[in-house]
């Protein structure tokens, strides 16, 4: 494990969350090659044979939500059906706060309880809630990735300001569509925003009054 990681908690899991369709996983590739960059760091055996194997064993006649976990004691997968979601989306900011830097906001993993309380604190009229950073910074949603449309561009937070390199992220920035900025909490008042992530795609939002 390497050194930025070695308070890892007990039963630690490295997570990729991601979309089956009947014709096989969306983005598998890239959800594949960042979970084998995050079991490398942390230490853990990835059987990426395996792990296309069991994708594969679940495919159904309907879309679902897949959740591949790899921890200390192998691989997990389960499976659940995707539910509908609103077009559009309300969000607001999050009252705490990530810690710019952190390795862990790096990697996707179990180590994630000030998103998971966040969520189960979240007001039932919003969607999504957005984190700032230490430095006032946005950094990303609980569960999304954070897009501000610039110049015709979408714009989204670098790692640097605790923005989780997402899998939906990482296409739009390798296909020209995003760039990579610093945000500030007004960027997402003046502009136009989104969310998204692999699972969902990118989603209208706006900030609650």
């Amino acid at each position: 494990m390497e050194g930025s990681f070695r308070d890892a908690p007990a039963g630690l899991r490295v997570i990729e969350t991601l979309r089956l369709s009947p014709s096989g996983p969306v983005r598998a590739d890239r959800h594949l090659a960042r979970m084998a960059r995050t079991c490398t760091a942390l230490g853990f055996q990835f059987d990426e044979a395996e792990a296309r194997r069991v994708l594969a064993e679940a495919l159904g006649c309907a879309d679902l939500r897949a959740r591949l976990t790899v921890g200390a004691n192998g691989l997990q997968l389960t499976c659940a059906p995707l539910l509908p979601i609103p077009d559009d989306w309300t969000v607001a900011l999050a009252s705490k706060r990530v810690v710019a830097g952190d390795p862990w906001r790096a990697v996707k993993t179990t180590h994630r309880g000030i998103y998971d309380a966040a969520r189960k604190e979240m007001p039932t009229n919003v969607d999504e809630l957005i984190f700032l950073n230490d430095r006032g910074e946005v950094a990303e949603g609980t569960i999304t990735n954070v897009f501000v449309e610039r110049g015709g561009k979408l714009v989204t937070p670098p790692v640097s300001s605790g923005a989780l390199p997402g899998i939906l992220r990482e296409e739009l920035l390798d296909k020209g569509r995003a760039v990579v900025d610093e945000l500030a909490p007004d960027d997402l008042r003046r502009g136009r925003v989104y969310c998204g992530n692999s699972l969902r795609g990118l989603i209208p939002a706006r900030l609650a009054d």
